[in-house]
């Protein structure tokens, strides 16, 4: 993108976004350039990555007529507290709290068009833990899943294995968090979020309380949005098991599995993070707005796998029910 083009110029305004149990986030709101807006777009970030790491193609996306927003989750960047040691955010926190401020906040600031969620890893995932995730009307999710260490891509599993769930353990015992930054492995992370990661087993829920266990899946099984979840070939994390077993939450939207692969645009690797770089605004970026305008898939020769919503099913309650991989 030329830095003299319309949509280089387009500035956001800071915004602050209330939590029901007082947190307060901070973002930045980007408003629809040159006509009513087609529709609103919240970005969820990926774990331990900021905002602003979005801010390029939350500028696409107003410049081709979308109301966005983009935040930090709490402990991160713009939400980060004075002091992170001993802090205890959790992931589910992010989907409960943050997620769910972000939709509300959107859905006012921009109530006459679609309300629409891009989630990159585990952001494609917590809006199913929001009680506002029954008002998406569309999902476009990136990698999306939640970090179970055998959905790891084989030939990565032992080193990432070692690094978030033996490194990352250790340094935040130490610390009182994970200093990531220090590290150079994303941004830091608050306590509580890097041991959910860390000790993640094959079911989400099993970090709640027993007791908000079936709460948590009927959350998700209200969910009704269209979700698109796309993964990358080369991606060690979003594996097509890992994106299978997030979207196993979802039992009452409709959903459609891709895996692009890294020759359709002309690369060599594209991995877990490369599809937000604008390198990419000429090609796939270009691509999601065939999904959030229309509604339809822009890879349909890519497709592993579709599932339409089951307004009625059940959550999944049990490990015998779980996909096996």
């Amino acid at each position: 993108m030329s830095t003299g083009s319309p949509i280089a110029e387009i500035e956001p305004r800071s915004v602050a976004i209330a939590c029901r149990d007082g947190v307060v986030l901070g973002g930045h709101f980007w408003p629809a350039q040159g006509r009513a807006p087609l529709g609103a777009v919240v970005i969820n970030p990926a774990t331990g990555v900021l905002a602003r790491y979005y801010h390029r193609y939350a500028r696409f996306l107003a410049g081709h007529g979308f109301d966005v927003l983009t935040f930090d989750y709490r402990g991160i960047g713009l939400s980060r507290p004075t002091g992170l040691r001993g802090c205890g955010y959790r992931w589910r926190d992010w989907g409960e709290q943050d997620v769910d401020a972000a939709l509300r906040f959107m859905a006012e600031e921009s109530p006459t068009g679609p309300l629409m969620v891009v989630g990159h890893s585990i952001g494609g995932f917590l809006p199913g833990l929001a009680e506002s995730g029954r008002r998406i009307g569309r999902m476009l999710t990136v990698g999306a899943q939640y970090a179970w260490w055998m959905d790891y891509a084989p030939r990565r599993r032992l080193g990432l294995l070692w690094r978030w769930h033996l490194v990352m353990p250790a340094a935040t015992l130490l610390c009182g968090y994970f200093p990531g930054r220090r590290l150079g492995w994303l941004e830091d992370l608050p306590a509580g979020v890097a041991r959910e990661w860390s000790f993640r087993g094959p079911r989400f829920e099993t970090s709640h309380p027993r007791g908000k266990r079936a709460e948590v899946l009927s959350r998700m099984a209200g969910v009704r949005a269209s979700i698109l979840a796309v993964s990358a070939s080369d991606d060690e994390f979003g594996t097509i098991p890992a994106l299978r077993r997030a979207l196993s939450y979802y039992t009452g939207a409709g959903r459609t599995q891709v895996q692009i692969d890294p020759v359709d645009y002309g690369r060599e690797t594209i991995g877990h993070f490369q599809l937000f770089h604008d390198s990419h605004a000429a090609g796939f970026w270009l691509d999601t707005l065939i999904w959030l305008r229309d509604g339809r898939n822009p890879w349909p020769r890519r497709v592993v796998e579709e599932l339409g919503g089951a307004p009625d099913a059940p959550p999944i309650h049990s490990e015998l029910e779980m996909v096996s991989r």
